[in-house]
């Protein structure tokens, strides 16, 4: 190879899309079960509130910190059985993205990552609490940022584009 080849094979690299993995982590965890032990005499059934938010923080050159935070809390019948929080996060490698493309990765595809872990430990959570395990159903977070997109445009909030 000519140094002209390597140096337009060095330009495309520095130039081309970029997404990397760096590391999952649990940030914050927590568990409360103000009824227990009485709620474990009473007949099971339970409603589930599932609340989740997301936000990014740009760390040093081209990394990125996402953080999912769900929060879970479940009554049966009145009283609240448990309440479970966990915030997955991720440090995420993301370089030579447009505004949009960075937003919509930022918003949708780093939370998609992260969704199956931050489960997975309020799963683990719930049971070692004693209470039967926590299924909660996959969530689409390209519809939910298309949603906030659309809310934004809606109030002439500046949106990335």
């Amino acid at each position: 190879m000519t140094d002209q080849q390597n140096t337009a094979a060095v330009s495309d690299e520095d130039t081309a899309p970029q997404f990397s993995l760096q590391r999952i982590y649990v940030r914050d965890l927590s568990f409360e079960a103000p009824k227990s032990p009485a709620i474990f005499r009473q007949a099971w059934e339970p409603s589930v509130a599932l609340d989740l938010n997301t936000r990014q923080k740009p760390l040093e050159d081209d990394f990125h910190e996402v953080v999912l935070t769900l929060s879970v809390t479940v009554k049966n019948g009145d009283e609240v059985a448990f309440i479970a929080e966990v915030q997955q996060a991720g440090i995420f490698l993301i370089k030579n993205l447009d505004a949009g493309s960075m937003s919509h990765t930022l918003g949708a595809f780093c939370p998609n990552i992260l969704f199956p872990y931050a489960r997975e430990t309020l799963d683990s959570l719930v049971v070692r609490g004693s209470f039967p395990a926590l299924m909660l159903a996959p969530v689409n977070f390209d519809a939910l940022y298309a949603q906030e997109m659309q809310r934004m445009q809606e109030e002439g909030s500046p949106t990335v584009q």
